[in-house]
């Protein structure tokens, strides 16, 4: 059953309780508008118009650069923004277990990649019924270890299976995520996947993000030393005649640094190579984080018109106990805090329908399980019992993975749609 089919009710974190159960497809329809009171508080929404540019920017930057997008799947885990991604001209998904590729596969994925590595019994299973139900699906997971083409051999062997899955050699960074350290090591692994009946080389994978330290130049400086030392490994194993399909993919990350990336998915191979950006958070960016690492790619690549923020969380002012603190029904069960604390960005003054910026000197300072710390100076513009207050965050992913469904606002509060989540 795709989501499109769902239908909402009260069980819902974030439906009105006294609202009627409605399909997905019908919220657009409810006539519901934010700032009327129509949802329950604190509600994550999505800006509609800025969830659309994201989407078009994005596929026409990889285009730009003669590579494909396969964006990462593991920002939204929504079968409806899957689909617009695909319907973008999005040459695959990226994911990162076999779990979540079977959401992208139901949503109409037919190549994924699988930015991570893959041991267990049960996910080997999973994958070789996934790629027997759907004769048009390819899948490519990352393989780093000689340990671990032990365990997919002894698990084809178990299993009796003859297809060989398809695979990514991870090239790493010293003291970091997974992946091959060195060049030396990273040949003698292509070789031996080359040599193994249970595996097929279909090029060379990497995640750059732990180098980039949002420093204008330092970034790319760093991140391009490492991508030259991929695209020669991707060089060496290519002379060697270890890859086995008909174009070669070499593939990065890119959501921190995608405008040094981009370019760097070339290489001068014996025969096509496919260049594969996986972009994730673009789709919503964000107000912290994210925008901050955009400011030097904007800079560097000279743009004047890049992602815009389409996550918020909004809540509402419970109470004011003193001067200079306010309380908002909103924590962590509703919103980021991994990477840094929400900040005010909207408000929406008790009984307005329309809403405007938040007030300088506005922050929030900690959060509960279900309060969020306002403070504000005494002496400016203070907020009253009833206010509703837009929060932005960074790392939109940790945010999606705390609701199930998530509301699109058009203009003045309108809910125009809605999406379903799946963590």
């Amino acid at each position: 059953m795709t989501q499109d089919a769902v239908v909402l009710d009260g069980r819902w974190k974030g439906y009105p309780l006294a609202a009627a159960p409605c399909a997905i497809e019908r919220i657009g329809a409810q006539g519901w508008n934010l700032h009327r009171g129509d949802l329950p508080y604190p509600i994550a929404v999505l800006d509609a118009e800025a969830l659309e540019h994201n989407l078009r920017w994005m596929q026409a930057f990889a285009q730009s650069y003669g590579i494909v997008f396969a964006p990462h799947g593991k920002t939204t885990m929504s079968q409806q923004i899957f689909r617009r991604q695909l319907d973008a001209g999005a040459w695959g998904l990226t994911f990162a277990t076999v779990w979540q590729a079977s959401v992208g596969i139901r949503a109409g994925a037919r190549r994924v990649i699988i930015a991570n590595q893959v041991v267990a019994d049960a996910d080997f299973d999973g994958l070789a019924a996934l790629l027997d139900a759907h004769a048009d699906l390819r899948v490519w997971f990352l393989v780093d270890s000689v340990a671990q083409v032990e365990r997919i051999e002894h698990w084809a062997q178990r299993r009796n299976r003859q297809t060989p899955f398809d695979c990514l050699l991870e090239i790493g960074v010293a003291g970091q995520r997974t992946g091959c350290r060195t060049g030396q090591q990273a040949l003698a692994l292509a070789q031996r996947i080359h040599d193994s009946s249970a595996l097929r080389l279909g090029g060379i994978e990497c995640y750059e993000g732990g180098l980039a330290a949002c420093d204008l130049h330092g970034d790319q400086a760093a991140v391009t030393t490492f991508l030259d030392a991929v695209r020669d490994i991707a060089q060496d194993c290519d002379r060697a005649g270890l890859f086995e399909d008909e174009k070669i993919i070499l593939s990065a990350g890119g959501s921190a640094v995608f405008d040094v990336v981009a370019p760097a998915l070339r290489a001068a191979v014996s025969r096509p190579l496919r260049g594969v950006l996986r972009s994730g958070c673009y789709i919503a960016h964000d107000h912290g984080f994210y925008a901050d690492f955009l400011r030097n790619i904007e800079t560097r690549a000279g743009l004047d018109d890049s992602l815009r923020p389409a996550l918020s969380v909004w809540a509402m002012v419970q109470s004011v106990p003193e001067p200079g603190l306010a309380l908002l029904g909103c924590g962590k069960r509703d919103i980021s805090f991994d990477l840094s604390l929400p900040q005010p960005i909207r408000l929406a003054p008790c009984g307005a329908t329309v809403d405007a910026p938040a007030p300088d000197g506005w922050s929030v300072t900690a959060l509960n399980d279900h309060h969020a710390y306002l403070r504000f100076d005494p002496a400016g513009p203070a907020p009253v019992v009833g206010d509703r207050v837009a929060l932005g965050i960074s790392h939109p992913c940790t945010t999606f993975d705390k609701w199930a469904w998530m509301p699109l606002l058009g203009g003045q509060g309108d809910v125009v749609g809605a999406i379903t989540i799946e963590f």
